[in-house]
């Protein structure tokens, strides 16, 4: 059985809402630093499920990265591509 790291790329999802502008900020910057690595993410709607609305109320956009929170309401592009190369 070969050993190492996975080759599965990462998970991007966006815990965001519905006009919020800190989540449309925030899925444009998504939209321009992730396709240069071969990435994707997901919107999630926070107020359609309750364990995230629960989780974090009025706490948003937060970025995950295979369902863990690496990013709460503010990123700029430097910091998302310091994430994005963490994951390597």
């Amino acid at each position: 059985m070969p050993s190492g790291r996975s080759t599965l790329a990462a998970r991007y999802e966006l815990v965001t809402r519905a006009d919020c502008h800190l989540c449309h900020e925030m899925a444009a910057l998504l939209d321009e630093v992730l396709p240069a690595h071969g990435l994707t993410w997901q919107p999630v709607d926070v107020d359609a499920n309750p364990a995230l609305r629960l989780r974090y109320g009025e706490a948003v956009p937060v970025l995950l990265r295979d369902g863990t929170p690496v990013v709460k309401v503010r990123v700029d592009r430097l910091g998302l591509e310091r994430i994005v190369r963490q994951r390597r």
